[in-house]
């Protein structure tokens, strides 16, 4: 039984950092988008276009780590 616990107790933590990823993700996304619109191109936007890459791959990283012990929770 502990063992269900524990695994349930990752995949909360788990859900909490994707919700935080993606809102940091959908807030930057909005920050590119508003200096694209004024025009404003400088190292600010390249710099967010980046962290879009490096959080969207984290989200996704994220995502299938909870999909693995989401299975692993329904082989116990």
């Amino acid at each position: 039984m502990a063992k269900i616990d524990e695994i349930k107790a990752h995949i909360d933590w788990l859900k909490e950092l994707f919700k935080i990823l993606v809102t940091i993700l959908v807030a930057d996304i909005a920050g590119i988008s508003k200096l694209y619109l004024d025009g404003d191109i400088n190292l600010l936007f390249y710099s967010g276009v980046v962290l879009v890459i490096v959080l969207s791959i984290s989200a996704s990283i994220t995502s299938k780590k909870i999909e693995k012990h989401i299975k692993e929770l329904g082989d116990l």
